[in-house]
């Protein structure tokens, strides 16, 4: 059944990346010049598509994933049940309360993508592309819809560390690499970036985060009138590209020919939140007993962490690459490893200092 459940996730891939580069071709090209009525037939697609369809195959890519892990993948189960909520509150239920198909846009914070700041810019080709449809109050949702997000990502991050955003909610390539895990890649076998490989995608990291956060950095000083030169015109038309092919298109040749996390590597948004988790005191710890040296937390590293070497010396993981997935912790079979933050680890302090009632008077009875 294992092979069949994998059979099945391979499939439901190959048709989520194919309708993806079908619609966006047409959402992102041919719309600009299609007539009135087929422009709205294109946007109802791809609308459906991002939302309903998207979350359909979380969900069920989610189960057969969670039925190929087995019983003892823990911290996988908790990653896939926060990618399920996250799907149906941002996809689902949030669009229908508010009636706006496009909230999926406002899902991640700066430095990730500046739509938010071009929609609080009059002249800009969102607003005046989504004004007439949401108006005034529409946008003003849009807009709050994002600072609530924003704020749940910050402030999720400084107390469970980078883990909260990467392997939990985010919508764009996290939940790819946890709900299509087992059937990445498509062609071929799963790959480790080597050193080389790391530099590289080091290189292409400081580069992305720099014309990110430049980005974001011009936004709000020209929405802030303080005097800068004007390219409000070509920063949409860098988003966009950056978007199509850095983000969309190449992610998506990672998931057929190389690794589940490759855009993590040069994630905007993921530099940011690496640098916060060091603020959260995030770390895999590596001393609950003993380490075996069997290889398998390197070998299911998705970020080509290198975690057996600290833990045979019994130290902590403290990465920025750490996406805080958890596979490594359900992969050792000695219990080595554990994720934690300053906050969790001030929770499971406040447990043994204030046991469960319950279950110490479970402990008299015997």
């Amino acid at each position: 059944m294992r092979n069949h459940y994998i059979k099945v996730t391979k499939i439901i891939l190959w048709v989520y990346i194919i309708l993806c580069f079908v619609i966006a071709g047409l959402n992102n090209g041919y719309k600009s010049r299609a007539s009135a009525d087929v422009v709205q037939i294109i946007s109802w697609v791809w609308h459906f598509y991002e939302n309903y369809v998207k979350t359909a195959f979380i969900l069920i890519c989610g189960f057969l994933t969670i039925k190929i892990a087995g019983g003892s993948a823990k911290m996988r189960k908790k990653n896939l049940i926060g990618f399920f909520a996250s799907a149906l509150c941002v996809h689902i239920i949030a669009p229908i309360v508010t009636k706006n198909s496009e909230l999926y846009l406002f899902a991640m914070p700066l430095p990730w993508s500046t739509t938010p700041l071009q929609l609080m810019y009059p002249e800009s080709s969102i607003y005046l592309t989504r004004h007439p449809l949401w108006g005034t109050f529409g946008i003003t949702c849009a807009l709050i819809f994002y600072v609530i997000m924003t704020a749940i990502v910050l402030i999720g991050t400084l107390l469970f560390g980078r883990r909260w955003q990467c392997s939990t909610l985010c919508l764009f390539n996290g939940f790819a690499a946890e709900v299509f895990d087992f059937a990445i890649p498509l062609a071929g076998k799963k790959k480790k970036v080597t050193k080389s490989g790391k530099k590289i995608f080091a290189v292409i990291k400081w580069a992305i985060f720099a014309l990110s956060a430049f980005l974001s950095l011009w936004w709000v000083l020209f929405l802030s009138g303080i005097p800068v030169f004007d390219i409000s015109k070509a920063a949409g038309k860098i988003e966009l590209v950056k978007y199509l092919f850095f983000e969309l298109f190449v992610s998506m040749f990672f998931w057929i020919f190389f690794i589940g996390r490759g855009y993590c590597y040069y994630c905007p948004l993921g530099t940011f939140l690496g640098f916060i988790s060091k603020l959260s005191g995030q770390r895999i710890k590596t001393n609950n007993t003993k380490c075996v040296s069997c290889l398998r937390c390197n070998n299911t590293c998705p970020m080509s962490i290198k975690i057996m070497e600290k833990a045979q010396k019994g130290e902590d993981v403290a990465d920025l690459l750490c996406v805080g997935c958890g596979h490594c912790i359900d992969a050792c079979p000695s219990k080595t490893l554990s994720y934690s933050t300053r906050f969790l680890d001030k929770i499971k302090n406040a447990k043994k200092t204030y046991p469960d009632p319950a279950k110490s008077l479970e402990k008299v009875e015997k």
